[in-house]
Formats: structure tokens, C-alpha cells, sequence
């Protein structure tokens, strides 16, 4: 019996010892690729658990107009950042910093989102902190073993809202933004162009983001912020240069500002080339107020506000195009050979025209008389031109309005511009009011730019700068032109183009701009009130100068002036062609023009300034 046992003691130890031993070798192997085979993968991983990734914000490119002077540039900002270890350690740190900055809810909506996207980094709390706050932070820096303070280039506008709507603004990017990758190489928490020229040119002026990292301990905490291990360096974005004049550009504002602060309306400046000297919109908003993200009160306010200062109304703004319209109904009858500069209609003026059983009225309630094409542009004749798209014809108008471009955007390198409404054939009024349910009524609108016609301020400018060229139209453009509007011929003679500047001559000589002033300018012009059925009349005028030898065409659109609109409009026009001359040509610097607006169309709550020679019009 006690054999038996001491074999089987002996076997059972044989039994332990290689178990013992294959247990050995198995972990010995275990260790050997862990600590020998796989030693990189599991370092790398181990440091990735000590060391925390917090990203380097890249400077946006500058912006800067055609003469070098800046318009957007960077300059050292703050920002707040936390790490936590989950949503609840944040949100409890949130509560803390709450007691010493500044958290609205929305705020922390924010900064809880931001984790979610990426835990590993740290949360963005404050995007644009002051040197107090900043301050105030470092004094209870032990409260908070998860702050970050670090210094990041920060946006800034020094023109303010003068660039409001051409430059744009800059924000962070949003979750719709980066799933339908709107953005193509921004994660979350990058800042992106918004508006104006920042979107249009943001993957230029973008850059690319650097990182650092910060040592961190087995429960989250930050132990240090300098660590060995190395960083990669942000790369700057690339500076473009627009074709704007931004004391030009500054000026517009400050006749805007100074003069016409309720009047809401745009303005906008091209050379002959179409290179876009300004492009200001009425009511505007600063640039500025939207850098480390906006106040939500000043965001509601600007979204909520009845005026839309945050619409661009140069190139998202439709109106009915009126008596700037008929340089265009001029064009078509003479390419077409139906008149020329001599030529009268059948019918004078005598206050309007009775068309069936409808009488359509002139702006003139004594009527002009007997007119040729010339003397009717000079004095923009309603009767005059209701003939002359009776002429034409309804089909013929829609055919080379279209080849024109009036149902075409204007091309420009800004995003967003709104399509003109202009009907491609009479088959829209066959659909909109049945075959019979129109008449020739709606030649005599569009004749004088009403009825279903609707253009951008940057559209009918771009008209303009063809008459004022040689007959050929290209894309007004900030930096380059876009493919979209590509070049047009007018399809005028030298002949031509020489007596339709020639009438827009008359109209600021004698005609319905005489008061502005633009006369001794050499400049040309064309004046238009718009009907608008919601309140008063808004106004137009697009003019150039010198009218042998253009250097600026200017357009200006201003809304619910009342009365002769356009005639309002004018000498402010006239004051930016003069003051761009001016700058340009010295010889004109001495130059003392007095500018004049009538009294029966000028609101009496408005009044000119002085100009840069002290002369008061």
C-alpha cells in the first residue's frame, strides 16, 4: 500500500513539475514578444495613454487689399481649455469655472459637444479670453487640474463693419458642416471661413493645424504640460490679395454711417476690367464680434433684427432693375436694328399712355413730348419706352435679356449670390396666369424695368461696366474671376456704345441727375425708382466716370426712399466716383464740386456731410 502511494506521489509531482514548466514557457514567451517583439507597439500605446494630444491652431492667411493695406490679419489671443476624465468630471469642472468666468448654458452645450467628439483632447471653453480672465484663472489654477491656457492666433478686422459683408467672418466648425464635408480636412473644433471672402478663399487661407502634448497620469489628471516628446509646428495659411481699395471701401461706410444711418440699401465699385474696388451692404455687422465665437444675445439680435444686417444686399438683395432697365431695352432694339439715336415713336409723351382700356403713366405727369432715343434715356420717358417694347416684342425681349445675362448670376467670387428672376420665354406667364390670362401689359412693365423682373445690384452693375467698356462684360471679381458668368458681347457697334454713353451723358448734365453733381466729373449715368408693393419706392443709380475714358463704374441700390428715388441716389455715387478720381489723379485733388439733392425727393431726416475740401453742398 505504501508503494502504491509513493507512486502515486511521484507521479502526481511529475505531473506539477510540467505543468510548472509549460506554464513557465508559455509566460516566458508571453513576455518575450511583449516585452522584445512587440515592445514598440505596446510603448506607443502606453504613451498614448500618458501623453494627451492638445492641437496647435494654424494662422489664418492675411487678406489684404489691392494696394497691400490689411483687411484681415492674426493676432495673440487666449484660450481656455479643460481635459477631463468623463462627461460628469467635466461638467463639475464647468460648474467650478463657473464662479470665477462667465458660463452661459449654450456656452456650455458647447464645450460638452466638443468632448464628446474628441475625449482625448482637451474641451475649448473659452475661445477668445481676456487678460483678466486669464488672470483670474492662473490664481486658482489648483482648483483645476485640467486647464489648459494656451496662446492661439486670433482673427481681426481692423476696418470693422466697413468689410462686414466682403470679408465675412469666421466660426467654428459645426457637425452638419463636417459629415457632408462642406470643409474638406476640418475636424471638429476647427475654424473655418463663414462668410464673404473667408469662406470663398478658406481653403487658401486655412492652413494646417499643428499639436503638442501634455503628460497626463492614470486617472486623466495633467502632471505636465512641457514634455519631452516631440510637437509639430502649425502651418500658416496662405495670404491672398483682393482687388479692393479699402479707403474707398472705408469711405462708402463712412457716408453710410455719418448720413444715411437708417437707410438700408448697398453700393458697389468696379473697374472697367470688372475688378471689385467695393461692395458694401446696409445695415452691416462687425466682423469683429464673431472672433473666439459670438455672444448668443448678439447672434439673436442680429438674426432677429427687420432689417437683416447680416444680408448682403449687393449680391443676395432682388430688385425691380426700373429706369436702368431701359439701357437694356435700348440695346436690344438697336442690335436689332429697329432705331437708332434719332428715332421718335409714333405717340409723344403727354403724362402717360393709354394701352387698351389700362392707362400707364410717365414719371412726368406733363409728359416730355416728342422724344428721340437720346433725349429719352436723358430724361428717362416712361411713354417713350413703353413703345419701344411694344416694338420689340414680349419674345424678343425674354430671348436677348437672356443672352444679355439678365437671368444669369453675375459670376462674382463670393458665395451665395442670388439668381436674378427674369422669365426664359412667354411659356412662364402661360403657366403663372393661364394662355389667356395675360396681356401685352407685361411688355410695357418689363420695357421700364418692372413687372417679373428682378436683379441684383452686382448683376446690373456688371451691365453697366459693359457700357462703359468696349460692348464686352466680365465677371466682377475680389481675387479671380469664377467660370460662372463667363464673358459677354453686347453685340453693339463702337457707334453705338458711344451715343448710349452719350445719352447717359445728358442725364447727369440735364437730366434726372442734374443735381448730383457728377457733371464736372465727365460722368454718365442712369437714375431709377423702383415700385415697391411692400412700402416707398426704393431708388437706383449706376454711373461712371469719365465717360470718355471710364476708370470706375459705381451702383447703388437704396431702399423705401420715396418720391424720384433714383435723383437721391445719385450725388452719393457722384461722392465715391470723386472721391476714387481724386485719389487716383492728382490733378483733381483741388478740384471744390458741390453736390446738390432735391428737395422733393431727399428724406428731410438726412442730410449730406461736408466734403474732404470743407465745402458744404
Amino acid at each position: 500500500m505504501s508503494t502504491m502511494t509513493s507512486f502515486r506521489l511521484r507521479d502526481r509531482t511529475t505531473a506539477a513539475r510540467w505543468i510548472l514548466a509549460t506554464a513557465f514557457l508559455l509566460l516566458s514567451g508571453t513576455f518575450f514578444r511583449t516585452q522584445v517583439l512587440d515592445y514598440e507597439r505596446y510603448r506607443l500605446r502606453a504613451e498614448s495613454n500618458r501623453l494627451r494630444p492638445v492641437p496647435l491652431v494654424a494662422p489664418r492667411g492675411a487678406i489684404l487689399d489691392r494696394n497691400g493695406l490689411i483687411i484681415a490679419d492674426n493676432v495673440p489671443g487666449w484660450a481656455v481649455k479643460l481635459f477631463a476624465i468623463s462627461k460628469d468630471s467635466l461638467r463639475a469642472a464647468l460648474h467650478r469655472l463657473g464662479e470665477l468666468v462667465a458660463l452661459d448654458s449654450a456656452t456650455v452645450k458647447d464645450v460638452m459637444r466638443r468632448f464628446g467628439d474628441a475625449p482625448y483632447e482637451p474641451a475649448l471653453v473659452l475661445g477668445n479670453a481676456s487678460t483678466e480672465v486669464i488672470a483670474r484663472l492662473e490664481e486658482h489654477r489648483l482648483s483645476f487640474p485640467g486647464l489648459v491656457i494656451q496662446t492661439e492666433p486670433r482673427r481681426v478686422y481692423p476696418a470693422g463693419k466697413a468689410v462686414g459683408h466682403v470679408v465675412g467672418y469666421v466660426g467654428e466648425v459645426s457637425e452638419d458642416d463636417l459629415d457632408k464635408d462642406r470643409y474638406p480636412g476640418a475636424k471638429s473644433g476647427t475654424l473655418v471661413g463663414r462668410e464673404g471672402l473667408e469662406l470663398q478663399y478658406d481653403h487658401t487661407l486655412r492652413g494646417i493645424e499643428g499639436v503638442r502634448y501634455i503628460e497626463v497620469n492614470a486617472r486623466g489628471r495633467m502632471v505636465r504640460e512641457e514634455v519631452s516628446s516631440p510637437s509639430l509646428s502649425p502651418i500658416s495659411g496662405e495670404a491672398i490679395k483682393t482687388t479692393l481699395d479699402l479707403p474707398l471701401q472705408i469711405f462708402i461706410d463712412s457716408l453710410w454711417s455719418d448720413s444715411l444711418p437708417r437707410t438700408r440699401g448697398a453700393m458697389v465699385a468696379l473697374t472697367p476690367e470688372g475688378e471689385i474696388l467695393a461692395l458694401y451692404s446696409a445695415p452691416g455687422f462687425d466682423p469683429n464680434d464673431f472672433i473666439g465665437g459670438i455672444v448668443p444675445a448678439k447672434w439673436n439680435a442680429l438674426i432677429s433684427d427687420e432689417a437683416k444686417p447680416l444680408l448682403n444686399r449687393a449680391i443676395k438683395g432682388s430688385y425691380p432693375p426700373a429706369s436702368p432697365f431701359k439701357l437694356a431695352i435700348a440695346t436690344m432694339a438697336l442690335r436689332r436694328g429697329l432705331i437708332n439715336f434719332d428715332s421718335r415713336m409714333a405717340e409723344p409723351c403727354r403724362g402717360g399712355l393709354q394701352y387698351g382700356n389700362r392707362f400707364f403713366g410717365c414719371w412726368k405727369k406733363q409728359g416730355h413730348g416728342y422724344l428721340n432715343l437720346t433725349g429719352a434715356i436723358a430724361n428717362s420717358c416712361d411713354v417713350y419706352f413703353y413703345q419701344l417694347g411694344l416694338k420689340l416684342g414680349l419674345t424678343a425681349i425674354l430671348q436677348d435679356g437672356a443672352l444679355l445675362g439678365f437671368r444669369d448670376k453675375a459670376g462674382v467670387d463670393l458665395r451665395g449670390e442670388q439668381a436674378p428672376i427674369f422669365p426664359a420665354s412667354v411659356a412662364y406667364y402661360n403657366k403663372r396666369y393661364g394662355a389667356r390670362g395675360w396681356s401685352n401689359a407685361v411688355t410695357l412693365n418689363l420695357a421700364i424695368g418692372q413687372g417679373e423682373d428682378a436683379q441684383t445690384l452686382i448683376s446690373m452693375v456688371k451691365f453697366y461696366q459693359a457700357l462703359a467698356g468696349e460692348g464686352k462684360v466680365a465677371a466682377p471679381h475680389l481675387v479671380r474671376p469664377t467660370k460662372e458668368g463667363a464673358a459677354r458681347d453686347l453685340g453693339l457697334t463702337q457707334s453705338q456704345l458711344e451715343g448710349l454713353r452719350a445719352a447717359m451723358v445728358q442725364v447727369v448734365a440735364s437730366g434726372t441727375a442734374a443735381a448730383s453733381g457728377g457733371r464736372e466729373l465727365k460722368m454718365a449715368g442712369k437714375t431709377g425708382t423702383a415700385q415697391n408693393s411692400t412700402g416707398a419706392n426704393h431708388g437706383w443709380f449706376i454711373g461712371f466716370a469719365p465717360y470718355d475714358h471710364p476708370k470706375i463704374i459705381v451702383g447703388s441700390i437704396m431702399e423705401s426712399l420715396g418720391g424720384h428715388g433714383g435723383a437721391y441716389v445719385a450725388p452719393w455715387v457722384a461722392r465715391v466716383i470723386r472721391r476714387y478720381l481724386q485719389e487716383t489723379d492728382p490733378s483733381l485733388r483741388k478740384a471744390n464740386i458741390r453736390l446738390v439733392v432735391p428737395e422733393d425727393s431727399a428724406p428731410q431726416s438726412v442730410e449730406l456731410p461736408a466734403d474732404s475740401t470743407g465745402a458744404v453742398p
